[in-house]
């Protein structure tokens, strides 16, 4: 079993902001494989097989800061093993459109992965790292990571989107060298 957690804010006003690329990400999986989400661990859970592995897909509600209470919830329910778990971030420190799969590190000061890290104890977790570049010098990164994409980046973001679906099913496969060698770019 796998499971794939995109992280995210709920609400409609959040839904197409920096913050939810994860939520974008796992959307674009539910839809290409006909999952359905249902309320779940204080979170959105579909479930499905895709690369014929059993696949978790996870968009917890409890908004970013507290994202590890719905992980958490879901790991002690499954018995999911760490390296098991994926979680699809946003990170400021690339630029949009680049992608970085990583099996553990520091938070880098995003609170949705802090959360998560806190209630697992541990820093040893895949991620992949969605770029959304770094705010204009007269933006904190708090309203930078909650605004929406500007209409030129969006091309950008579906190219990324496209890209992160790809290597998420080489993530599934336990191809993850080559995830990474095909979509550090």
């Amino acid at each position: 079993m796998k499971v794939i957690v995109g992280l995210g804010n709920p609400g409609s006003q959040y839904s197409e902001t920096r913050h939810n690329v994860g939520f974008l990400l796992v959307d674009l999986l539910a839809e290409v494989h006909k999952l359905q989400f249902r309320s779940k661990f204080q979170g959105l859970l579909a479930d499905g097989y895709v690369e014929g592995e059993r696949l978790l897909l996870l968009k917890p509600q409890t908004f970013m800061n507290l994202s590890g209470r719905s992980v958490i919830e879901l790991i002690h329910f499954y018995k999911v093993a760490q390296e098991n778990i994926l979680i699809v971030q946003d990170d400021m420190d690339l630029p949009l459109g680049k992608l970085r799969l990583r099996d553990q590190g520091g938070s880098g000061g995003h609170n949705g992965i802090k959360s998560i890290q806190a209630e697992l104890g541990s820093e040893k977790i895949w991620r992949l790292k969605m770029g959304v570049g770094r705010p204009p010098k007269d933006w904190d990164s708090a309203r930078y990571v909650l605004a929406p994409f500007a209409e030129g980046e969006l091309e950008l973001l579906d190219g990324a989107l496209e890209r992160a679906e790809k290597a998420v099913y080489l993530w599934i496969k336990g191809e993850t060298e080559r995830a990474m060698n095909l979509y550090h770019r």
